[in-house]
């Protein structure tokens, strides 16, 4: 369950300052989220996923829910609602770098999730841009043994609630150290694990990714594989498709983050959150053949 925005992704030679005018390299219009595209991205990669999301009864709406059924994720428990569909508009520099703006009055709450309805899943994936909603899951899914997993890229509302029921917290530098009040890495993962008894990652871009097994006192570190970067936008979202593809072939935290690094690699070299989603043969040919790494 999370937020699905249309994506309305400008590609520029640089930033522009202040006043300016510029034109566009390039124009992308797809569809976005966290959540969304790690459900797209554990379908390319041969698995069944499903979303939870509201979009508005307007061709936005319309436009992200086929989207998802030509990705073949089941549309069933998508949420249309009186209220715009969320649109982002994002500028992606050519050195690949974005600056992304989101709209959003369109949410979910906990009435609009009928419990029931839902299957019981291997693993349940959220953004917690909802919390309310995102509890009543979260509760639902310890007391059917169902796998948490959490994401979150930035500080933006207080999420801290849901730790307790989070088995896996794969979370990106830009959240891990405000959130921790420190800049070092193995500190934010220790402060963490205060408030969540799971696994923890924390991703840093080119930096690589730094995590914890639960239960463990060992931390692992996996470098970033170096590729032509043309757009960042959605690396994190493909790092947990290949998170937890690996995690579900029961493979341990190294391997955990080395797909997952690999999958954001892959996703790096083309832009849009979704452009550059890699299938399971691609996935698994990258990881097969010998890769140069960021020295960061």
């Amino acid at each position: 369950m999370g937020i699905i925005p249309f994506d309305l992704l400008f590609t520029v030679k640089q930033y522009p300052s202040v006043g300016i005018k510029i034109d566009a390299e390039s124009f992308l219009m797809q569809g976005g989220g966290p959540v969304p595209n790690v459900v797209v991205g554990m379908s390319r990669l041969g698995l069944t996923s499903a979303l939870i999301a509201p979009v508005g009864n307007d061709p936005f709406g319309d436009v992200l829910i086929e989207e998802l059924k030509k990705e073949k994720v089941h549309t069933k428990y998508i949420i249309r609602k009186n209220k715009p569909t969320a649109l982002a508009s994002g500028w992606i520099e050519k050195a690949g770098s974005r600056t992304m703006v989101l709209s959003r009055e369109i949410c979910i709450n906990p009435r609009d999730i009928k419990l029931t309805s839902l299957p019981i899943s291997k693993i349940l994936h959220l953004d917690g841009r909802d919390m309310p909603a995102t509890m009543k899951l979260a509760k639902w899914a310890r007391k059917n043994n169902v796998i948490v997993s959490f994401d979150i890229g930035s500080v933006r509302n207080d999420v801290s609630a849901v730790f307790p029921y989070v088995d896996h917290l794969v979370v990106a530098d830009e959240f891990a150290f405000p959130f921790t009040k420190t800049k070092n890495i193995q500190k934010a993962i220790k402060r963490l694990s205060t408030y969540c008894n799971g696994t923890i990652v924390i991703t840093e871009g080119i930096k690589g990714s730094t995590g914890k097994e639960f239960g463990s006192d060992e931390f692992i570190h996996q470098k970033a594989y170096k590729v032509k970067n043309v757009d960042t936008t959605g690396a994190g979202d493909c790092y947990h498709s290949g998170y937890l593809f690996a995690l579900l072939q029961n493979k341990p935290l190294s391997e955990r983050m080395r797909f997952g690094s690999a999958a954001a690699a892959l996703k790096c070299q083309k832009a849009g959150a979704r452009s550059g989603i890699p299938r399971k043969k691609e996935l698994l040919s990258f990881l097969k053949t010998k890769k140069s790494f960021y020295n960061v």
